[in-house]
């Protein structure tokens, strides 16, 4: 009985320790690494909000990074691997509700 109360505790002790971008989804942090005019941290906690809301934390991983190499996203809408039109479909409908949550 214990034992889920010490860690609750635990847990809650972190939350408060640890920096911000720790516990940002990786498409926010991918959004504050880049160099994109409009990419404000203000911006970036949102669309990683939306992302969470849409994606898992796999596609989550996968969308991050095309931050870094926009030309992974066209590889990937191109592909007609097994599972890549879902997720590109998926990818999709967050940007649509990211766009639509997140604009100023």
């Amino acid at each position: 009985m214990r034992l889920p109360v010490f860690a609750a505790a635990i847990a809650a002790a972190l939350a408060f320790t640890l920096p911000a971008t720790a516990l940002a989804s990786p498409v926010e942090s991918a959004c504050n690494r880049s160099d994109r005019a409009g990419a404000t941290r203000a911006m970036c906690r949102c669309v990683g909000q939306v992302a969470r809301q849409h994606l898992t934390r796999a596609e989550q991983r996968r969308a991050a990074q095309f931050f870094r190499d926009p030309q992974r996203a066209q590889d990937v809408r191109m592909s007609r691997r097994s599972g890549d039109p879902e997720f590109w479909q998926r990818y999709r409908a967050f940007g649509q509700a990211a766009e639509s949550a997140c604009a100023r």
